[in-house]
């Protein structure tokens, strides 16, 4: 179900724990799964649980849990932006208005070209660089006004 890269990327997260304790690599390994395969079916979660010997319900938790994880299929640039009470007293709120208008989707919604998802997100640890987002789980774009976000849409276009 996913190739040998990335089961040789799994085994690298799981030597980083004690060899009884395999299940401590999920988060890693179900990155690498959605790295692979663009989102997280069940079956692909049923999948890393058995090669980390874990009960697939323990895996569905985490991948259920963590707003990074996708278990339904996302856009090609998911926009993942924070709600926080810092980011929506610093404008938030608008900003996710201004998204929604632009996109013409609401949160947990992909454009019907595929190419956006747009998330609520929890705090991502960077109340100071208020408002943010998080695009595609890695670039963190901050400081945000309607003017940067259009940029940023413009840029991923």
């Amino acid at each position: 179900m996913l190739s040998s890269e990335s089961l040789a990327l799994i085994d690298i997260e799981i030597s980083k724990y004690p060899s009884d304790q395999k299940q401590s690599a999920v988060m890693g390994a179900l990155r690498i799964a959605q790295l692979e395969k663009g989102w997280l079916k069940p079956e692909l979660i049923e999948y890393v649980a058995e090669y980390l010997e874990m009960p697939a319900i323990a895996a569905y938790e985490v991948a259920t849990f963590y707003n990074m994880y996708d278990t339904q299929p996302a856009g090609r640039h998911k926009i993942t932006l924070c709600t926080n009470l810092p980011c929506t007293l610093m404008g938030a709120g608008e900003l996710a208005e201004h998204l929604k208008n632009k996109l013409g989707i609401g949160f947990g919604e992909t454009t019907e070209d595929g190419r956006f998802t747009l998330k609520e997100g929890e705090c991502m640890g960077a109340c100071g660089d208020a408002p943010m987002c998080l695009h595609n789980n890695h670039a963190m774009h901050t400081h945000l006004t309607p003017e940067k976000l259009d940029e940023l849409l413009d840029k991923l276009k």
